[in-house]
């Protein structure tokens, strides 16, 4: 039996032209092995391709080529055993208004063919803290509470694969540390976790392993602390003599953060650049330093430096 929860081969997904727009290629050749028990995240900006990933596993977007295996069952030979080895979170909140919990989780258990005497209805809800509303029509639940039913719903079939899309998106701080706490017992259960969030602090604390889409393309993938080691991030923190007003100075490849303490933080990759350049940059701007410092990358500088790098690359 494979090690890796899911293994996924020169993927490829078009999407078909308009009238206006010809054929799109959401997805280029993907390659990604994700480990099994891990919690592995999946981050990209805003048309990256994430979603498209996602759907392609969950078996609700048909891919243009390639091969998608989950937890061993290959798509296309064993769709029914893929699609039942993975539970999907998603983004919108997409439930029936006039359906209780009770009745969403048991109508859901019943689509994945979970018989009755098999059905963990009473365990989830107590699991998801949704037992006290199990009875309340979905309409009536906060929005954290329909939130924590969607997780619900993608536990009924007990997949060992567990799709997790922005699961924090517009929830308060102590629903987000219930659902962290909570997911974490699962992962030490043995399911494996995948994640999509734009909350990169997030996904530095929770993550074993990160990948990083752009373009429709893998642009990075390894062990969290690796991958923040390995790019060649570079932060360097100016702090000048006389406070900056004025517009800040650019050069391509370089973020520039203007922060609260007039400091200037400069981001940079060292492949690209040097903490040298970064100095004649601000000598040229004619800025006085009255002290400098370096600090250590975290996963936003380096998501930052990848994605802007790949941005600007001729």
């Amino acid at each position: 039996m494979t090690e890796n929860a899911i293994e996924i081969r020169a993927l490829r997904k078009t999407y078909a032209g308009s009238a206006k727009s010809g054929p799109k290629e959401a997805l280029k050749s993907v390659d990604l092995d994700i480990p099994k028990g891990s919690i592995f995240g999946l981050l990209g900006p805003n048309g990256a391709g994430k979603s498209t990933l996602i759907n392609i596993m969950a078996g609700l977007v048909n891919k243009t080529s390639g091969t998608v295996r989950i937890w061993g069952f290959d798509q296309d030979s064993s769709p029914r055993q893929s699609r039942l080895s993975i539970g999907v979170v998603p983004q919108e909140l997409n439930l029936d208004a006039f359906f209780t919990p009770r009745q969403s989780l048991n109508a859901q258990a019943g689509l994945y063919g979970v018989p009755r005497r098999q059905r963990r209805t009473d365990e989830i809800l107590q699991a998801i803290g949704l037992t006290d509303k199990a009875d309340a029509y979905s309409r009536t639940l906060s929005g954290g509470m329909r939130r924590r039913l969607l997780l619900g719903k993608a536990l009924v079939h007990d997949a060992p694969v567990l799709v997790l899309d922005e699961p924090t998106a517009g929830v308060d701080i102590e629903l987000r540390q219930m659902l962290w706490a909570y997911i974490r017992e699962l992962n030490a259960q043995g399911k494996t976790i995948i994640l999509t969030t734009h909350y990169l602090e997030e996904a530095e604390q929770m993550c074993d392993r990160i990948a990083i889409i752009d373009k429709g393309r893998i642009v990075a993938e390894d062990d969290t602390d690796n991958l923040i080691a390995g790019t060649g991030a570079k932060t360097l923190v100016i702090h000048p003599a006389q406070p900056v007003t004025g517009d800040l100075p650019e050069l391509r490849g370089v973020t520039v953060e203007r922060r609260t303490n007039g400091a200037l933080a400069f981001g940079y990759l060292k492949s690209r650049h040097s903490a040298q350049d970064i100095l004649d940059l601000i000598r040229k701007a004619g800025i006085s330093i009255a002290n400098l410092e370096a600090e250590e990358p975290t996963l936003e500088e380096v998501f930052l430096q990848l994605t802007s790098a790949r941005a600007e690359a001729p």
